[in-house]
C-alpha cells in the first residue's frame, strides 16, 4: 500500500509505513508504532536555552522529525540519521530541506562530516529514538560515543525508553564519563515511555594531592 491508501487520502499513512518496517524486521526496530506526538514534545522540551542545532538518530515516521520543526528548529540545522532504507527514503520525501542521511549511526560522525554538516561549527543536541535496550554494550558505546563527538561541551543527548531505568549501561556511561537524569514520563504512547538526558559529568575524579 501506498501513500494515501489508508487513513487520510493523500497523507502517508505513518502508523502503516513503520508496522510494516517492523514486521520485516522486529529486532531492528524496538517499537511496533511510531513515538506519540507527547513523547516527541516532551524531548523537545528537553532542548537547552539557545540550541539551533539538531542531529536526530532513528528517524522513523518522521514524528519527532515534525515535532523539531514545529519547535523552531530550522530544517537546513537538522540531521535526521535513518538505517532504515525505506524509512529513510519516506523522511527524505516528508522534509526535504532537512539533512536526512542514511546510515549507521556509530558512523554519525564520518556522515556528519561527509555532508558538511559540522562545517560551522557542532551540533547542540543529539535526539534518540534509537532501541539501545536491545543492543549490546559495545554497539550501545559506540553509538553513545559517536553522539558525543559531534557535539560541544555543553552537548546533550535526549533518549527515550521503554524500560524503568536509564537506557545506558553503568559502564557506559562510568567510560564515556556521563551523567544522566530522568526527565519525563507519558502514559500517552505505545509503549509508554520514560525520557532520559545524558550530558557529561561537569566533575571528574582528582587523584588527592598530600600536603608538603
Amino acid at each position: 500500500m501506498g501513500e494515501g491508501e489508508r487513513g487520510i487520502p493523500g497523507r502517508p499513512d505513518h502508523g502503516w509505513t513503520f508496522f510494516r518496517q517492523w514486521l520485516k524486521n522486529p529486532l531492528a526496530i524496538a517499537a511496533v508504532s511510531p513515538s506519540s506526538r507527547e513523547l516527541a514534545q516532551k524531548m523537545l522540551r528537553e532542548l537547552p536555552p539557545g540550541a539551533s542545532k539538531v542531529i536526530e538518530l532513528g528517524g522513523g515516521t518522521g514524528s519527532v522529525t515534525r515535532e523539531a520543526l514545529a519547535h523552531g528548529i530550522a530544517p537546513e540545522r537538522l540531521l535526521v540519521l535513518e538505517l532504515n532504507q525505506e524509512l529513510h527514503t519516506h523522511l527524505a520525501r516528508l522534509f526535504p530541506q532537512a539533512h536526512v542521511a542514511c546510515g549507521d549511526a556509530r558512523d554519525l560522525k564520518l556522515i556528519a562530516d561527509r555532508i558538511g554538516f559540522l562545517d560551522d561549527g557542532p551540533a547542540d543536541v543529539v535526539i534518540s529514538g534509537l532501541g539501545l535496550l536491545s543492543m549490546s554494550r559495545s554497539t550501545q558505546h559506540a553509538i553513545v560515543e559517536a553522539a558525543f563527538s559531534v557535539m560541544g561541551p555543553q552537548g546533550r543527548l535526549i533518549q527515550f525508553t521503554y524500560g524503568p531505568t536509564n537506557p545506558v549501561y553503568r559502564e557506559v556511561m562510568r567510560d564515556l564519563d556521563l551523567a544522566g537524569r530522568r526527565a519525563s514520563f507519558t502514559l500517552w504512547n505505545v509503549p509508554p515511555a520514560t525520557v532520559y538526558v545524558l550530558s557529561r559529568a561537569r566533575s571528574r575524579r582528582v587523584a588527592p594531592v598530600r600536603a608538603r
